[in-house]
């Protein structure tokens, strides 16, 4: 339902790419809604779910919002393609969460499908529980579903904030001489993955979905695309020549002290593996910010009581 700020850009500049094609409609509309839901995908051959309720600060402010999203609109989607009877294929987004702390210790490749499950946080568990579901209906109805638990993903057109999307924020920061707060010791490790190569990594899954229907799989950008919070900020102050202004406040609830994800097994099933570093990744996401300042101006005052009409509602409403 286009809830995150500034993402309706994205829509229009969807809009644009499939002018005068018929590739591309758009249904504004909320994934805890069932009937819309049914209406959007009855006659859909592949289903890529990724909405989603996606900040762990959000999930402990207010779970039950949390779960009505993340798993029980999980529960429409797949419900709607079962009751279709089209067999649709269907790849859900789900996240390193679902493997809880972890601690300090990873394998000398990072966290394989093989890790046990250990729901953390509201945001885990209700993520959690939409990754079984979407596993489940694989072995129980028969329909081809893929499971991908993400870990960091950047790149142009993130429009991250302080609660997630971390690199995106990071960097517009940067380029905004904007103060930073890092939470816990800045040492939090990740691995990065480009988006483009996300999307890469769709495209593989449904190509060979032979082998990957049925199937969870962990994705990222693995052990050579590791970077800290303060790594991040030091490549920025050096590539951007500035100096940022940071300051330290208490960890946060579920945040894992390391995670890298081992991708071995997609690799291995689809031949798929990342392309860019974290480096281009960050220069990627610099340069599209340049080219597109413009979109992170103030939002303009709107008088109390008045409703604001974005061209993005008009053009679909039309």
């Amino acid at each position: 339902n286009l809830s995150r700020r500034k993402v309706e850009h994205n829509v229009q500049w969807l809009q644009k790419l499939a002018k005068g094609t018929g590739r591309l409609k758009v249904t504004v509309a909320d994934v805890r809604d069932a009937n819309a839901v049914a209406k959007a995908v009855y006659a859909a051959s592949e289903i890529y779910h990724f909405a989603a309720q996606v900040a762990v600060t959000t999930s402990l402010d207010d779970p039950r919002a949390d779960f009505e999203v993340n798993a029980r609109g999980t529960l429409n989607i797949l419900e709607a393609a079962r009751r279709s009877g089209n067999r649709p294929f269907i790849l859900f987004t789900s996240t390193n969460k679902v493997y809880g702390h972890l601690g300090t210790q990873l394998g000398s490749d990072g966290v394989s499908e093989s890790q046990p499950l250990d729901f953390y946080s509201p945001y885990g568990c209700s993520k959690g529980t939409a990754d079984q579901y979407v596993h489940d209906y694989a072995r129980t109805f028969g329909i081809p579903t893929v499971v991908f638990r993400m870990s960091c993903i950047a790149g142009p057109r993130q429009f991250g904030n302080e609660d997630q999307g971390w690199v995106a924020h990071f960097a517009y920061s940067a380029l905004q001489r904007k103060a930073l707060s890092i939470y816990g010791d800045g040492h939090q490790i990740r691995d990065v993955l480009a988006v483009q190569d996300l999307v890469r990594a769709f495209a593989a899954a449904y190509e060979h979905c032979e082998k990957t229907a049925g199937h969870v799989y962990n994705i990222g950008g693995g052990k050579t695309n590791t970077i800290s919070l303060l790594e991040l900020i030091a490549m920025l102050e050096r590539d951007l020549r500035v100096r940022l202004k940071y300051r330290f406040r208490q960890a946060r609830v579920g945040d894992q002290p390391i995670y890298v994800t081992d991708s071995t097994k997609f690799t291995q099933h689809t031949g798929w593996a990342p392309q860019k570093d974290v480096r281009t990744i960050v220069q990627d996401i610099c340069t599209w910010y340049k080219q597109n300042a413009s979109l992170f101006a103030p939002a303009p005052f709107v008088l109390p009581g008045a409703k604001p009409q974005p061209d993005f509602i008009r053009e679909i409403a039309s």
